[in-house]
């Protein structure tokens, strides 16, 4: 019996393979992963031209998978898999999404961080990320993991960068959410400052068949600071419908 597939989204300032890699580690033996990455982000450097939208990032997504496909992405990568289960119900099975919103921050913040990395670089956040993105604690058990993902952040292409910034500005689904139909599953950090566990609550409360559930110490990169939890609410999420689908 084949594998399902299971596509893996990024969040903003990271590659999939350092936000992805231990908990796809723990997933690649049920599933066949599919991770993809942002404009000028970890392996995708195509140059940016011109302004994204968050639905421009669905379509991207949907053009490299084939057939029906289970999505779990963070951040920017969840706010990718609710427009997904919103625009291709027929080829989504299901999602988790972690640490992400039906609208995260505000055009007006976004605006601003998208001028910083423009006039400065994606260094220049650094050191703000790096304290928003991680719960107590992580930085000194996981100093190897941490320290991937700071620098992949570093790496990222300020025009990239920049453009997902813009994508996130013009991304407001709260409306929508009861149009989704797919089975969700919305994972929150409880020290989340970014995309906070009423964010969560909101997507879980909001869609046809939602479940939330927080993860204790947890901050904004949920795959990463916590993979054993995430990789088994994946597999409980997904494989047992595929199981009860099959």
């Amino acid at each position: 019996m084949s594998r399902p597939t299971l596509v893996l989204g990024p969040s903003l300032g990271t590659s999939s393979a350092a936000l992805w890699g231990t908990c796809a580690d723990l997933l690649r033996a049920d599933f066949d992963l599919q991770p993809w990455d942002l404009p000028g982000h970890g392996e995708n450097r195509e140059p940016v031209s011109g302004a994204l939208t968050v639905p421009d990032l669905a379509r991207a997504v949907l053009s490299q998978v084939e057939g029906p496909f289970w999505y779990a992405g963070d951040s920017v990568g969840g706010a990718v898999g609710l427009q997904l289960a919103l625009d291709a119900p027929d080829r989504v099975l299901g999602a988790v999404l972690c640490c992400t919103g039906a609208r995260i921050g505000t055009p007006g913040s976004w605006a601003e961080r998208a001028e910083l990395v423009r006039r400065a670089g994606t260094s220049a956040l650094v050191a703000a990320s790096a304290e928003r993105w991680f719960g107590p604690g992580f930085v000194d058990h996981q100093p190897r993991r941490a320290s991937e993902l700071v620098r992949a952040l570093a790496d990222a292409d300020p025009a990239g960068y920049a453009a997902v910034c813009g994508a996130l500005a013009g991304f407001d689904v709260r409306e929508r959410l009861r149009d989704v139909v797919v089975p969700v599953l919305a994972v929150a950090g409880s020290h989340d400052v970014a995309t906070p566990p009423e964010s969560l609550r909101e997507i879980a409360d909001g869609v046809r068949d939602g479940r939330y559930v927080e993860l204790d110490g947890v901050a904004h990169l949920a795959p990463a600071e916590a993979p054993e939890q995430v990789a088994a609410l994946i597999r409980e999420h997904c494989l047992a419908r595929t199981e009860r689908t099959a």
